[in-house]
C-alpha cells in the first residue's frame, strides 16, 4: 500500500472554477437595517469621559504646554543672542500667534455666552407662560426682537410682530404670536439644514463601503447640522459650543432611546417593507438618514429660543420623505 500524498489529475477538457465567478453572498433574511453608523456616532459623542481620563488629558495638556513654552522661550532668547534681527523677528511672529490664539479664545467665550443667552431666553419664556405673567412675556418678546434685530431677513417679521403685539392681552397669546411671526421663517431654514444633512449621511452610507467611514461622515455631518441650526436661531457657536450642543442633543437621544428607526418611519419614503425592497447597504443609508433627521429635530428643540407651543413640532416622517425620496426613489417597486 502506497504512502504519501496522492496526486489527482484534473480532466483536460474541464475548466477550473474561478473565485471571481462566484455569486455574491446574499443578505441574510430577518436582519433589517439598524443604522449602525448613526448609533455608533451617537454613542461616541454622548459618552462621558471618566474622571481619570479627564485628569490624564488635563495634566498632559498642561505638561505639554509648559514644555513647549519653555522650549520656545529658550529658542527665541538664544536666537536673539546669536542674531538679534532674526531673533526679534521670530519673537514678533510668536507674539502674533499668541494674539491670534487669544482672539480665538475670546470668540469661543462669546459663542458660549450667546448659547447661554438663548437658553436663558427659553427658560424665561417657559416661566412667563407657566405663571401667565404678561409683563414677563413682554420682556421675553423684547429680548427676542433684540436677538434678531441685526438680521435683515427677519425685518419684515419683526415689523409685523411690532404692529400686532399690542393686541395680545395675555402671556400665552403674546408668546404664540412671537413664535408664529418671528420663528416660523427660521423653522423653515432649520428644516432645510436637517434635510441636507440627512441626504448627505444617507448618500455616504449607501455609496461608501469603507469601514468606519460612514461613522465619521455621520458624526461630522451631525455636528455641522447642529451648529448651523444654532446659527439659524441666533446662537452662533464656536468649536467648543458646537461640541457641547452635539453632546447635549445626542445624550438626550441615547437616554430616550430615540436612536432606533422602524419600517413605519420609512414608509413615506419607500413604501412597503424596507428589507424586501432595498439592499442592506441602501437600507442602512435610509436608516442613518432618518436618525439624522431625528437628531436635527431634537437640535431644533434645544436651540430654539421658544419651545414649540403655537406651532407644531416638525414631523420626522415629513423631513425624511422630502430629503430621501429623491435619492432612494428608484428603490420603490
Amino acid at each position: 500500500m502506497a504512502r504519501g500524498p496522492v496526486l489527482i489529475d484534473l480532466e483536460a477538457d474541464k475548466e477550473t472554477p474561478s473565485v471571481a465567478d462566484a455569486q455574491p453572498v446574499p443578505d441574510l433574511p430577518g436582519q433589517p437595517p439598524e443604522g449602525r453608523a448613526m448609533s455608533r456616532a451617537a454613542a461616541l459623542a454622548a459618552r462621558k469621559p471618566s474622571r481619570l481620563t479627564r485628569w490624564f488629558f488635563g495634566l498632559g495638556a498642561a505638561l505639554l504646554g509648559a514644555v513647549v513654552s519653555v522650549a520656545a522661550w529658550d529658542f527665541i532668547s538664544g536666537l536673539v543672542t546669536r542674531n538679534s534681527l532674526l531673533g526679534w523677528g521670530i519673537a514678533a511672529i510668536a507674539a502674533a500667534f499668541l494674539l491670534v490664539l487669544a482672539t480665538i479664545c475670546l470668540r469661543e467665550l462669546a459663542a458660549l455666552g450667546r448659547l447661554s443667552r438663548v437658553d436663558g431666553l427659553r427658560r424665561a419664556a417657559d416661566t412667563a407662560l407657566k405663571e401667565q405673567d404678561l409683563q414677563a412675556a413682554r420682556q421675553v418678546a423684547d429680548r427676542l426682537s433684540a436677538l434678531y434685530a441685526t438680521r435683515e431677513e427677519t425685518r419684515w417679521a419683526r415689523e409685523r410682530f411690532t404692529d400686532l403685539r399690542e393686541d395680545q392681552l395675555d402671556a400665552a397669546g403674546l408668546l404664540a404670536l412671537a413664535e408664529a411671526e418671528l420663528l416660523a421663517p427660521l423653522d423653515v431654514q432649520a428644516s432645510r439644514e436637517i434635510e441636507a444633512a440627512a441626504r448627505q449621511v444617507a448618500t455616504v452610507t449607501a455609496l461608501v463601503p469603507l469601514a468606519l467611514a460612514d461613522v465619521a461622515a455621520a458624526l461630522t455631518a451631525n455636528i455641522r447640522m447642529i451648529r448651523r441650526i444654532a446659527e439659524v436661531y441666533g446662537g452662533r457657536s464656536g468649536t467648543l459650543g458646537s461640541w457641547r450642543l452635539t453632546r447635549a442633543v445626542l445624550s438626550h437621544m441615547v437616554a430616550t432611546g430615540a436612536v432606533a428607526v422602524g419600517d413605519d418611519m420609512l414608509e413615506p419614503v419607500l413604501g412597503g417593507s424596507v428589507v424586501g425592497k432595498l439592499s442592506r447597504r441602501f437600507g442602512e443609508g435610509v436608516v442613518n438618514g432618518a436618525l439624522t433627521a431625528r437628531v436635527g429635530v431634537a437640535a431644533m428643540e434645544v436651540c430654539r429660543p421658544l419651545a414649540f407651543a403655537a406651532r407644531p413640532r416638525p414631523k420626522v416622517r415629513d423631513i425624511i420623505s422630502r430629503s430621501l425620496s429623491g435619492i432612494f426613489g428608484g428603490a420603490k417597486s
